[in-house]
């Protein structure tokens, strides 16, 4: 059979640019090249679409404060109709062919359903989440109130709008979530702008700093327990790997513990849980990722309470594939390499595509 051109898209404007490049290397160095041509497309900050010929699309992978997109870059945008191809903006005898897109971005711009539209619009499949599944998983505020509705326990939450900003009564938020709590943006990963609040002080100024990142900040009830993550693989009949545990060094796992800190997070895999605990998980991560409109890969992390409950925290339809992410050791244990995952979301995604 003649190889698929896959497109692999990373870097991106959102603040999880770096992870973003270090996670897109990890896939790009799994995919068996026997059954694909590696199309490397990056997304500088400013928006802009370049695609390398060389192996210089991402430099210093192997630090997450260095990485960095290549130079060299050609800028080239999308062929919309039945070509399914990009072309030069500066060269128009530059095309190339997607058959199947594989975006590898984290947060704004790439993981809420943005260039999932793209890829509709330019007929391209794609690995991961629609556009529906990526804006509700995206959507902190929307994802939990529709998983609320649905019986998913999960930490007690408030969610104010810019217009509140500097009204916000903290004594009502103490009365219904106590304190500490957290706050964070409603459309953010990674723990990115996520802070624990123990001061109305503290409060104020982190609240100012969480605008910056959206229009809506969830305050959200601080919950005690064993931190697990489960991996979800599939379309139609979607499978939950074993739980992992995340056990962190810091206060709690923020993005300078998942992927600054080399010291700042230890990954329990599996987590050490009761076969009852571990099945109430697995059958939690598959209704949410069916709930939420999700297809192809995501991430469930939630809580593991002492009395038995647990609690949803979030989910992530683009998770991260770094060296050290949940995401693919989950499924490693499972028995699948990361060559055999990437293959398999690569299925999953023209599977998806024949409708």
């Amino acid at each position: 059979m003649a190889k698929l051109n896959l497109g692999v898209f990373f870097g991106g404007k959102s603040t999880e640019h770096e992870i973003s490049l270090i996670s897109a290397k990890n896939i790009i160095d799994a995919a068996d090249k026997n059954k694909y041509n590696i199309i490397p497309v990056g997304i500088d900050k400013n928006g802009e679409f370049l695609f390398y010929n060389n192996q210089d699309y991402i430099l210093d992978s192997h630090d997450a404060k260095k990485v960095h997109l290549g130079y060299g870059g050609l800028p080239i945008t999308f062929s919309f109709g039945r070509d399914k191809e990009l072309i030069g903006i500066f060269d128009k005898n530059l095309k190339i062919k997607i058959d199947v897109a594989f975006p590898v971005l984290h947060g704004s711009f790439g993981e809420d359903g943005t260039i999932q539209g793209l890829f509709e619009m330019a007929n391209i499949p794609y690995v991961g989440a629609g556009v529906l599944g990526s804006v509700i998983g995206m959507n902190k505020d929307i994802a939990k109130k529709l998983l609320e509705k649905s019986g998913v326990k999960m930490a007690k939450f408030l969610v104010f709008d810019i217009s509140e900003k500097g009204k916000i009564d903290f004594s009502y938020i103490i009365s219904e979530l106590k304190c500490p709590f957290f706050i964070k943006p409603t459309n953010s990963g990674s723990s990115v702008g996520v802070y624990k609040i123990k001061s109305e002080s503290e409060f104020r100024e982190k609240t100012n700093e969480v605008f910056k990142f959206c229009d809506k900040i969830m305050c959200e009830e601080a919950i005690v327990g064993k931190e697990i993550e489960c991996s979800v693989l599939g379309n139609d009949n979607p499978a939950a790997s074993l739980p992992g545990e995340v056990i962190t060094s810091h206060e709690f796992y923020s993005y300078d513990a998942k992927y600054l800190d080399e010291n700042g997070a230890q990954l329990k895999i599996p987590a050490d849980l009761p076969e009852e605990a571990t099945h109430k998980i697995q059958e939690t991560a598959v209704k949410i990722f069916k709930l939420l409109n999700c297809t192809g890969m995501a991430r469930v992390d939630g809580f593991l309470q002492e009395n038995g409950d647990y609690i949803f925290s979030e989910i992530n339809t683009i998770p991260g594939f770094t060296p050290i992410s949940m995401y693919p050791k989950l499924w490693e244990l499972n028995g699948i390499s990361q060559t055999e995952l990437v293959s398999r979301l690569i299925q999953l995604a023209i599977d998806k595509n024949k409708f």
